[in-house]
């Protein structure tokens, strides 16, 4: 429901989904139902959240049960993404929980008749209700007290949250991880449903390709095969068993004959390809400078430009989905990251009214942002009408994984400055091109499903969209500077053609602008001889900005760095810092490289302040892991293509970080529990990578502009520099 005007505003996805019902459950044998409509990715989002609700409402965390965010029950949540989950679903479950902690600790006054000063005096232990010290013993508790009825109200956001918790609440263990170690079944590829089948789909071969001729009789002879599904240049198979699904499958792509016509840019010239392309061009942001009575004329210019390539999520296992069409409608298990919003798409794909459709989200791979998870649910529905009550698992291959989803798209970045006579950038201009980084489903009237598009009465290809600036942008992300500059321009060019497809990856355009910024600066820091930690000091006043970069320099031991460089040959140690789409996480980062065959990161100093910290392990979980991915983009990856093909789809062609190459990483957190929290998962994608790069250049004396930063982009760097 949307709020009325006169509902005051609450806090996160609250706002929209104000009944406590919907989000929290009391139950008479000591147990709490906790449903969320944000989901478990990898990332310890549920066990942020039950930390959450175990401070609120005083029991322990062993009480609680997690539901899995489903369309059939609890709140609609839109995306887990953005690193927006403790700030949405956790600032709602503590506003909820507050408030049921008030409501419980009523009715336990009503039913002793206490007075209101005597209310007060009620305290609550693990879920049990004492008066006073407690020394009578307990006179009630929430199970006592349990009753659906009175969670079945609007939140009224008047309820005072707890501003601070004692050191035995935090630190609760992660929920999911013992499944995880101990392999039990856990994951939507464990699932296995009565009367299972398995299916397979043959992708085209290339983006627009088009079925011309297959024959399906010799596939369907095959033992174990159930049907052959073909819907235009929608072609799978449906059989017994896994064995049999991925045998037809091999003899199903051999007899399938396409039509290609895609034409892909030049790989090798992808920066040029974008600033050519007609664009939808905004300015994203300025500040100007008052007017001077005498004109201040710039000391010195300076002008770089950088880029990264298209990055696929290279998600360890394959997307998977499971389907079964029943009586009252379709049933679905997924993986997705918005099962809301990939119901209306499958809506509109099947012809289906929105809540004839179940979606249940299921744990799957970490998928770091759109991937396959909501195409392969489609690919899945799509086979499973062909075989109504039967359920029907659907796994992609690894050749899938990598060629199939949306990448996170190339971008380019154009940065100049003027510095004047004081040593302070005075003018600071930033433009970025980029195709989209926004294609998720559930947005338009058109669904954005990769079969959509290749049914015998197909959708049109959709374009990827920016977010906007208020949501955190998208090729812009990180595209204003927080710096203080006199006076600074943004301006973001968003293509309107997209031969690859693109939508959401892991912080989005913040990794490529942050990466130039931060670079930029290391430039103009080392033309003017200035310590490039005193230049970023020199044009910061935020003091939590400023914390984050003392505390990781002083951590790296940064002003003695040249000693600890000295002692290895090709050693070199970078530093750089972000705000994550300047209203998320602060977080600055030094890294130790040696640059010999190729570069390998030794070390990455982290220091984060992310607000209230919730969960500490949590924490230092996501910067470890968002830097660690960071380490082998920066490094290794990048999508391989031809004019016609994605090349890149295996780990041989589509190379990753491997764990013998991954660096030692130090977290400092700055808690600040009067602040509220903010995400920690994507915080630390741009700073990583520009201190690698400023670390490469400490150590070369090259300067690397266009990511990867393999050795052939560091002898191109060279020769450029050189001629």
């Amino acid at each position: 429901m949307n709020p009325q005007a006169d509902f005051p505003v609450l806090p996160g996805s609250l706002n929209l989904n104000r009944h406590l019902s919907q989000w929290l459950a009391i139950h008479s044998d000591g147990s709490i139902t906790v449903r969320t409509g944000k989901v478990e990715l990898g990332q310890g989002i549920a066990t942020a959240l039950a930390q959450i609700v175990s401070e609120e409402l005083d029991v322990s965390a062993s009480r609680i049960r997690m539901v899995a965010a489903s369309t059939s029950a609890g709140p609609n949540e839109g995306m887990t993404a953005g690193s927006m989950s403790v700030h949405d679903s956790g600032g709602a479950l503590r506003q909820v929980c507050a408030q049921a902690r008030s409501i419980y600790l009523e009715a336990a006054a009503r039913q002793l008749q206490l007075t209101p000063d005597q209310q007060l005096a009620l305290q609550v232990r693990d879920g049990t209700i004492f008066f006073g010290d407690g020394a009578a013993g307990p006179v009630t508790s929430y199970w006592a007290l349990a009753d659906d009825a009175r969670l079945d109200v609007q939140a009224s956001g008047l309820a005072a949250g707890k501003q601070a918790v004692t050191p035995t609440q935090r630190g609760l263990q992660r929920l999911d991880i013992p499944d995880k170690v101990s392999g039990r079944p856990r994951f939507i590829h464990d699932m296995s449903l009565p009367g299972m089948l398995y299916g397979r789909v043959a992708h085209p071969p290339s983006a627009g390709a088009v079925l011309t001729d297959v024959d399906l009789a010799a596939v369907q002879a095959l033992p174990g095969v159930v049907a052959i599904v073909r819907d235009g240049s929608f072609l799978g198979v449906i059989a017994s068993d896994e064995y049999s699904a991925v045998r037809a499958l091999a003899k199903l792509s051999a007899l399938a004959h396409w039509h290609e016509t895609s034409a892909l840019p030049d790989m090798h010239a992808m920066p040029a390809f974008l600033r050519a392309q007609p664009a939808d061009t905004s300015l994203v942001a300025e500040k100007t400078a008052p007017p001077l009575a005498v004109p201040r004329l710039a000391a010195r210019s300076f002008k770089s430009a950088y880029s990264r390539p298209f990055l696929a999520h290279a998600s360890i296992a394959p997307s998977c989905a499971v389907a079964c069409f029943a009586p009252h409608g379709l049933d679905v298990w997924t993986h997705s990251q918005g099962v809301y919003n990939l119901r209306a798409d499958l809506a509109l794909v099947l012809g289906m009214p929105a809540d004839s459709i179940t979606l249940q989200h299921v744990e799957g791979a970490g998928c770091y942002g759109h991937n396959g998870a909501d195409d392969v649910a489609c690919d899945a529905a799509l086979l499973a009408r062909a075989v109504p009550g039967r359920p029907v698992q659907l796994q992609w291959t690894r050749e899938d994984e990598l060629a199939c989803p949306p990448f996170g798209a190339a971008m380019a970045v154009e940065l100049t400055a003027e510095v004047d006579a004081d040593g302070l950038i005075a003018n600071w201009q930033h433009e970025v091109w980029s195709s989209g980084h926004s294609m998720r489903p559930g947005r338009s009237k058109i669904p954005v499903l990769l079969a959509a598009t290749m049914l015998e009465n197909p959708f049109p290809q959709q374009v990827a969209i920016n977010m906007p600036l208020a949501n955190g942008g998208g090729a812009e992300r990180n595209a204003v500077p927080l710096y203080d500059f006199e006076q600074w321009r943004a301006v973001c060019h968003r293509t309107l053609t997209m031969p690859i497809r693109t939508s959401s990856l892991r912080s989005l355009g913040a990794h490529c602008n942050v990466f130039a910024i931060e670079s930029f600066l290391d430039e103009i820091a080392l033309d003017l001889d200035v310590d490039p930690l005193a230049f970023r000091l020199r044009h910061l006043s935020d003091p939590r900005a400023r914390a984050v970069l003392e505390s990781a320099a002083s951590m790296a031991d940064w002003t003695h760095r040249k000693d600890y460089c000295a002692k290895v040959e090709g050693r070199g140690m970078g530093l750089a810092f972000a705000k994550y789409k300047n209203t998320g996480a602060y977080c600055a980062v030094v890294a130790s490289i040696d640059a010999g065959h190729e570069v390998r990161v030794n070390k990455l100093w982290i220091a984060v302040d992310l607000g209230r910290v919730v969960s500490p392990d949590g924490v230092v979980n996501q910067i470890e892991g968002g830097a660690i991915q960071t380490v082998s983009w920066v490094l290794k990856e990048a999508v391989q293509f031809d004019r016609n093909r994605i090349l890149s789809n295996s780990w041989e062609s589509y190379p990753i970080l491997r764990f013998s190459e991954v660096p030692e990483v130090e977290v400092n957190i700055i808690d600040r529990p009067e602040v509220k929290s903010v995400g920690a998962g994507e915080a630390t994608h741009g700073p990583v990578a520009a201190a690698i790069a400023n670390a490469v250049a400490d150590a070369l004396g090259v300067r690397v502009r266009d990511m990867p930063l393999t050795t052939e982009s560091i002898t191109r760097a060279a020769m450029a520099d050189e001629a």
